[in-house]
């Protein structure tokens, strides 16, 4: 129990500036000179509820690690709780999402669990933390800490990647249960502009994109042979691999795939085969039931296409307690199709012993797929999106969220005005699938799209602006 930090090796930005244009590799090097010289004598504490599983605890990982090659001290501090308190903090994340999850209780007996966990982490983050250090708390879970640190003299910043474009009931309940921390912070960070509170101080809300790491395990170039050998090592296709596969490590270290996902599934998936996939957590909100349903009711019928939901073992994810209930779902959904469907229908577990080894099994599962969805009901951002753009696959996505700021509809991938409509869904992948040139050119430009507004450049870039404003104007009162 409490605060522990997550090592993360530097590595140097300068790798992006092939990526970038002349504009771009220039910017990038003279926002890392003003880096180096503002914050010196400072430490950036991130601070989050997991080390793996999730967009977040991947998108720190790399920011970090560049952030670290440019010279400045960057840490990862990740802070613990139990059972009832991630049950409270799974309920504030649906709810920020306009959702009901549990649906139980906000009030004092919830706000006493949750200052209680926080005030002890709070206390030992404190305990590391110089005066001139600034804290950067991502999501719900650390909200709580916001006015301890901020009383103790320190510049914090509140990141928060999930929202809702209509905030309902629900959503304001969330908001209610935490403005009384966030309050308190120089800055709240959205991803986007719709996200953004009532009862906050405009001036202090800012809006960054998240953004993907082009050279991670999940991201980097592999060739056909490399995916076919990592998904044959993982047992998600049909085969048999030769040992070791390896793979490049974010540090350009050598892996090996060793793990094995957890296959359910009539057969296993040949080769020729042309595959439909979703990657995601197991969560309710990201409606894998309805995928599921979606394709066996309205693709299965009129071509030979095959279906994949994957997510993260989830045993492995220690923040989403309603993991495995929505696996189950899933689980007795597919059991419930009539043969035929099912026998095209493949739910992947894949093994999350090593979060790099998952991240490479994820990249190859995307790349395989001749067309990738995210058919959420509700969306922060959703980066698995701008993941398979920029392998140059054409993605099928509801128009919600940070997700409809990643593609241009009928350009860089197809939004569905209704992610509930199975048979508007359906539809949209049958019309990729019968047409390949189409599809590949849609792939193609959503790559070039990726390239220019969210590759992890621009989060650095961007985080020194603002933490230089911080540094030079003083903490907000």
């Amino acid at each position: 129990m409490g605060v522990s930090e997550v090592a993360v090796s530097p590595l140097p930005p300068e790798r992006f500036e092939p990526l970038l244009t002349d504009d771009g590799r220039a910017r990038l090097r003279s926002q890392g000179d003003r880096a180096r010289r503002l914050l010196a004598d400072r430490t950036i504490w991130n601070v989050n509820s997991t080390a793996r599983g999730g967009g977040v605890a991947e998108m720190l990982r790399s920011l970090l690690a560049y952030a670290r090659g440019a010279g400045i001290d960057a840490r990862w501090q990740v802070i613990s709780g139990n059972d009832e308190f991630f049950a409270i903090t799974k309920r504030i994340h649906n709810n920020l999402h306009g959702a009901a999850g549990d649906g139980g209780p906000l009030g004092e007996s919830e706000r006493r669990v949750y200052d209680a966990t926080l005030g002890r982490d709070g206390g030992e983050l404190a305990a590391l933390m110089r005066p001139a250090d600034i804290a950067i708390l991502h999501d719900p879970q650390t909200a709580g800490l916001v006015p301890l640190l901020r009383r103790r003299g320190h510049h914090v910043i509140w990141r928060c990647h999930v929202g809702v474009d209509l905030p309902n009931q629900l959503a304001r309940r969330a908001w209610d249960f935490l403005r009384p921390y966030v309050v308190e912070a120089d800055l709240c960070v959205f991803s986007r502009e719709a996200f953004e509170w009532d009862g906050l101080d405009r001036a202090r809300m800012v809006v960054i994109p998240p953004t993907i790491d082009a050279f991670s395990a999940k991201n980097q170039e592999l060739d056909g042979t490399r995916v076919d050998g990592i998904l044959r090592a993982a047992g998600v296709i049909d085969g048999a691999a030769p040992r070791p596969v390896p793979f490049t490590r974010q540090d350009g270290s050598r892996g090996t795939v060793e793990h094995r996902a957890d296959m359910l599934e009539e057969s296993p998936i040949g080769s020729g085969i042309t595959l439909v996939t979703q990657v995601s957590r197991w969560d309710g909100l990201k409606d894998p039931v309805g995928v599921l349903r979606g394709f066996a009711e309205n693709v299965s019928p009129s071509c030979d296409a095959h279906l994949m939901l994957a997510g993260p073992a989830t045993a492995a994810v220690s923040d989403d307690p309603e993991g495995a209930a929505t696996f189950r779902q899933v689980v007795a959904a597919w059991r419930a199709l009539a043969d035929e469907p099912r026998s095209r229908v493949h739910l992947a577990s894949l093994p999350m012993q090593d979060g790099e080894e998952n991240a490479v099994i994820v990249n190859a599962v995307q790349r395989r797929s001749q067309i990738v969805v995210q058919k959420s009901l509700a969306e922060g951002f959703g980066l698995t999106v701008a993941e398979a753009m920029w392998k140059a696959r054409p993605v099928v996505a509801s128009r919600i969220g940070g997700i409809q700021d990643q593609i241009e509809d009928g350009v860089t991938g197809i939004l569905l005005d209704d992610p509930h409509d199975l048979r508007s869904f359906g539809a949209a992948v049958r019309r990729l699938i019968d047409d390949p040139a189409r599809a590949a050119a849609i792939g193609e430009a959503a790559q070039r799209s990726v390239r220019d507004r969210f590759l992890e450049a621009r989060s650095l870039i961007t985080y020194v602006d603002l933490l230089a404003g911080l540094v030079g104007s003083g903490p907000q009162a």
